[in-house]
């Protein structure tokens, strides 16, 4: 194999194949929990063993770098967020937290707004936390207790949640991924803000009224009683992480809270107890974690193999293939769109997607006469449209844990994500270039 070549990316298309095909293939087979007959840490690593046997070098070089990819910053980081938001959750629900808040809010939404009420809630925890990783853990449990006191889809719950915690994620100034978009493409935070605003602002509207519509007609049982000392934990992880502090912090401390809760509450709860709801946690975020470490040596594998640097070449080239002025603008936008779209779907990882195409990036918006900011906010918005609905993105595959399901069948649900995308192609169609910033 020769270096930068599309071979590189053979591996994650056999994972994909393996992953989806065989809960397809289940699924027609009308077996139950049919994308659960081979999970994906076990599809994976047939993928894995093609990256070591496609790369070059000594085996031992080749591990090394596989070794690399699963030890990378970003993935323990939210290795540890996954131990941390499982152990918060399974001790939260042990001492009636979800219970208690899904009542509260109960009683003081209507059942109509239910829907839009969880998706404005997400989004607004999400752009004050910064990192829908955070979020979803945070709220995921009180969705899940939403759709059992009511007759709403728990995959419509679900969906809202991820929804909401993308879009916060995407506007938020404090996010990575806002961060990386516009170190690498050289603009202010607030003037990718305000052209991130226009494009997530209609799509959230759409999104609220499509979850007013499918919820609407909701059926909520009458709340039952609850304490507010119980919804305390919750409470309390909602306003540290609105005060911008370290989102594992706030899960550790919603867990020493929630244990206390229980330690108050529950003349049964011991110190005994509380150790194995947060060791039940841990054993709940097998799957995620496991997939998750899997996922980042392959994307190591095939960063190191040029498969990154060929894709980035084939959408340099199309990009170049329009000559007419009046579609040069839309040729670049598409490019970089496309750019960091692909790349998020090698590396499932939406941040990672912005620094590796971020140079490139920056080099079509010059040749196109695309806006900086506009070429930020592209990148920020594509990444994100790709990493909440990837099934074996983070996101997606933390709300299956909590909620139970199969992260293929909440892909179709998460409906914010959807219009986003509508709502951005749209707007690099019809769109108009941006106005010069002020020097």
């Amino acid at each position: 194999m020769t270096k930068n070549s599309p071979l590189a990316l053979l591996p994650l298309g056999l994972f994909l194949a393996l992953f989806i095909g065989s809960g397809l293939y289940y699924q027609a087979a009308e077996v139950e929990f049919a994308f659960y007959q081979i999970s994906a840490p076990v599809a994976i690593l047939p993928a894995i063993v093609l990256a070591l046997m496609l790369q070059k070098g000594r085996l031992n070089e080749r591990i090394e770098t596989f070794i690399s990819g699963v030890g990378d910053n970003t993935i323990i980081t939210m290795v540890l967020i996954y131990l941390l938001a499982g152990a918060f959750a399974s001790v939260a629900k042990a001492v009636g937290g979800v219970d208690a808040t899904v009542n509260f809010g109960l009683s003081i939404i209507p059942p109509s707004m239910v829907l839009p009420g969880l998706f404005v809630i997400t989004a607004f925890v999400a752009t004050s936390m910064g990192t829908s990783m955070g979020t979803i853990a945070a709220i995921a449990p009180i969705a899940v207790g939403v759709a059992e006191a009511t007759d709403l889809s728990l995959l419509l719950t679900i969906g809202t949640v991820i929804g909401g915690a993308m879009f916060g994620d995407n506007l938020s100034i404090i996010s990575d991924t806002t961060i990386a978009a516009t170190r690498t493409q050289g603009c202010e935070m607030r003037d990718k803000f305000r052209l991130n605003f226009k494009i997530a602002l209609p799509a959230a509207l759409l999104t609220l009224v499509w979850l007013f519509i499918q919820g609407s007609s909701a059926q909520v049982e009458a709340p039952g009683d609850y304490e507010l000392v119980r919804v305390l934990p919750y409470l309390a992880v909602l306003v540290l992480a609105l005060s911008g502090l370290n989102v594992m912090l706030v899960l550790f401390v919603g867990i020493l809270l929630a244990g206390g809760v229980g330690f108050f509450m529950q003349d049964a709860y011991t110190v005994a107890q509380w150790s194995k709801d947060i060791y039940a946690g841990y054993t709940g975020m097998q799957e995620i974690l496991i997939l998750s470490l899997l996922i980042g040596g392959l994307g190591a594998l095939m960063k190191s193999q040029g498969g990154l640097v060929w894709l980035s070449g084939v959408i340099d080239k199309l990009s170049r293939q329009s000559d007419d002025p009046k579609k040069h603008r839309r040729s670049g936008e598409f490019g970089i769109s496309t750019a960091v779209a692909l790349t998020n779907v090698c590396t499932a990882n939406n941040t990672v997607a912005i620094l590796i195409s971020g140079s490139l990036a920056k080099d079509i918006a010059q040749r196109y006469d695309v806006d900086p900011r506009r070429s930020a906010s592209l990148m920020d918005i594509f990444s994100c449209v790709v990493q909440g609905m990837l099934p074996y993105g983070a996101q997606v595959l933390l709300a299956g844990s909590i909620a139970g399901l199969s992260p293929l069948v909440i892909v179709g649900n998460i409906h914010y994500c959807w219009a986003l995308a509508a709502v951005a192609v749209l707007s690099i169609i019809i769109g108009k270039p941006a106005p010069k910033a002020a020097a």
